[in-house]
């Protein structure tokens, strides 16, 4: 089990990048922050398109691919929630980070603007098994947001990855690649 904290990516360009450098807890205003940040128009993201490639390229890796370049030019959040092993129940105190999150989601500086929630999981397991964990905890937390949380659900975009998009590549069964990623994808049409 780990910690239940929120991360902020150090710059955009990290998000491909096979280590994860320093990581810092922040507070509500910089989770603010850091997610409404959109320095340019966001690119089009088509979520089903996101969800076919990393199913066909389970076992090989999505960060290359170029759909997956494009969420690096989109302010995200590393967010460690803490999970029962192999499943989908959400630990008590991850609540606390998971209402953070809605808090910030619900401010009028992002309330405009829709989410990826990408699920991911280290590489202990086969690749079948990682990417549907990964998606079914990506859908838990969606759910917790839009349940529990009220945030609109079709602000919320789950997807799960499983083991495709290390942050820690050189130690892909560190518990640091299992987390949930926010996306900014850009206003809510």
């Amino acid at each position: 089990m780990f910690i239940a904290r929120i991360r902020l990516l150090a710059t955009a360009g990290l998000l491909l990048a096979p280590v994860y450098s320093t990581a810092q807890e922040i507070d509500h205003k910089q989770l603010i922050t850091t997610l409404g940040r959109l320095d340019q128009a966001a690119p089009a993201v088509d979520v089903a398109l996101l969800t076919e490639e990393v199913t066909a390229n389970a076992g090989k890796g999505v960060a290359n691919l170029p759909n997956w370049q494009n969420l690096s030019r989109l302010s995200q959040l590393i967010v460690e929630i803490d999970f029962e092993n192999n499943s989908v129940a959400i630990e008590p105190q991850s609540y606390r980070t998971i209402g953070m999150i809605a808090d910030a989601l619900h401010h009028p500086n992002l309330s405009r603007y829709k989410f990826l929630v990408v699920g991911h999981t280290s590489s202990t397991g086969d690749a079948a098994h990682n990417l549907k964990l990964s998606q079914d905890r990506a859908n838990a937390i969606t759910y917790a947001l839009s349940t529990t949380f009220a945030v609109p659900p079709d602000r919320l975009y789950p997807i799960g990855v499983g083991k495709e998009w290390p942050i820690d590549a050189g130690h892909p069964a560190a518990a640091d690649n299992r987390r949930v990623q926010l996306i900014n994808l850009g206003l809510v049409r």
